[in-house]
């Protein structure tokens, strides 16, 4: 629609899950790939998503709407914010989270989003098992040290299973690195893109990978 036909796709959370599957199923659309705190890595995943994909979700959800419950889930949030944990440091991103669920139509979209990647193991989809398809892609992986929802360790194992990519972690951000010290994100991204050569799509080298899987991507 814009007449764009090549991007560096950025994304962020369960949005970093999903532009992975952009460039994995889109290969001529994609020139770069910048995952920010990506989902889709490994099962550990916050407590409070396990919770909000079950059942039960259902009956208290609704509940946030009711002037008290509400008031008293903002405060909660306001003591986690002042409490210093890791969680607190997102309270901000939450409280919105928090102030858009009672609208039926957005809940009704947050629910479903999230169990189709998320039941009360934790994270069931993962993008890893495609993730030598994007091996010939500049990939930049940023993280915050105190992520309470998406834990910092899974930067390190798709860093590891994404070789040639880069890898960024803000000493103290949680979720959001974004949001956190976003003059320093605007300039990650920006040296990112200026640093690397878009990839090339190679229609061979593609089918190749499809059939062979990750032995095809070690075999250049």
């Amino acid at each position: 629609v814009l007449g764009i036909d090549k991007v560096t796709v950025v994304g962020h959370s369960l949005g970093g899950g999903v532009a992975a599957q952009l460039a994995y199923q889109h290969p001529t659309r994609v020139e770069r790939l910048a995952l920010v705190a990506s989902g889709g890595v490994a099962p550990e995943v916050s407590p409070f998503l396990r919770l909000a994909s079950t059942p039960l979700a259902d009956v208290f959800l609704p509940l946030l709407k009711v002037p008290p419950i509400r008031l008293g889930a903002m405060g909660g949030i306001e003591l986690l914010r002042r409490s210093g944990t890791a969680i607190g440091r997102d309270a901000e991103e939450l409280s919105r989270v928090l102030d858009s669920l009672p609208d039926v139509a957005t809940r009704g979209a947050f629910s479903r989003t999230l169990r189709s990647v998320v039941d009360w193991r934790g994270q069931v989809v993962t993008m890893l098992d495609r993730s030598y398809l994007a091996e010939a892609m500049p990939v930049l992986l940023i993280w915050g040290a105190h992520d309470a929802v998406i834990p910092v360790a899974h930067a390190q194992i798709a860093h590891d299973l994404m070789p040639g990519s880069q890898l960024e972690v803000f000493a103290d951000a949680g979720h959001f690195p974004h949001h956190q010290d976003p003059e320093r994100f605007v300039e990650l991204l920006n040296a990112f893109i200026a640093t690397t050569d878009p990839v090339k799509f190679d229609s061979k080298r593609w089918r190749r990978l499809l059939r062979e899987g990750r032995e095809g991507a070690e075999l250049d």
